[in-house]
């Protein structure tokens, strides 16, 4: 993971934007504890060679713009990338595409893919009469159709975090239902302890992160990865 020694936020306020690029927004899940993948920003396809050294393949490509929100939509999102080649092919496909060449374009976010897992997203908002709620929920259909999420004011404790996961409709998917692997519900707590908790990033940045979502948070057996975040400011 790419790192700077300016606070992310700090310097998107400095910079005047109301937003966090997923590379900063990761950077910021990294100083307060959270995984995110190992990463590099390239700005051309001159770049990938000297920047995916170090990387463990496969990586992933994705697309840095302020004029794109969605970015798999918009065809900014690239997986499984084994070679150097495959990457400069990503970038090259990525700037051929119709919702993507018009944009202003800041680099492309090369990381390492994380390794499967059960899919959940964590997430918060300000809210202007009680302050900042934390959220949680089962990822892909679940969040998207379903709705089946969790609400806490913050500050969370264990125990509110343990009660939230609880009260999700597909929480016995995350315990391994149908055969499937189960999910460590320590991770997920921490997780959500360290978004939502007493010294968690939503109190500590409150007067300045209106919105937050890492979406998708990928849950394995023992560890959970920010696989994807976004931050608005306001």
């Amino acid at each position: 993971m790419s790192t700077t020694t300016e606070n992310p936020v700090a310097a998107a306020r400095r910079a005047g934007r109301n937003a966090l690029d997923e590379s900063a927004g990761k950077q910021l899940l990294a100083l307060h504890g959270i995984k995110v993948p190992q990463s590099r920003v390239a700005t051309s396809v001159a770049d990938v060679d000297t920047v995916i050294s170090g990387l463990q393949m496969p990586v992933v490509v994705k697309v840095m713009s302020p004029d794109i929100l969605h970015k798999s939509d918009a065809g900014g999102v690239k997986i499984n990338l084994r070679s150097a080649a495959d990457v400069k092919a990503a970038i090259e496909d990525m700037l051929k595409a119709p919702k993507i060449k018009g944009a202003r374009i800041e680099g492309f976010l090369i990381e390492e893919m994380a390794p499967a897992g059960h899919e959940l997203v964590i997430g918060g908002l300000r809210d202007p009469q009680f302050g900042p709620l934390v959220m949680v929920g089962l990822g892909g259909i679940f969040v998207e159709i379903l709705k089946d999420v969790s609400f806490r004011l913050c500050p969370i404790s264990r125990i509110d975090a343990e009660e939230m996961l609880a009260e999700l409709k597909g929480a016995a998917i995350l315990n391994g239902a149908r055969g499937t692997k189960p999910a460590s519900l320590d991770a997920i707590i921490d997780v959500l302890l360290k978004v939502g908790g007493e010294n968690g990033l939503l109190l500590q940045h409150a007067t300045d992160i209106s919105e937050a979502d890492i979406n998708p948070l990928i849950v394995s057996e023992s560890a959970a990865v920010a696989v994807d975040a976004r931050f608005i400011l306001g």
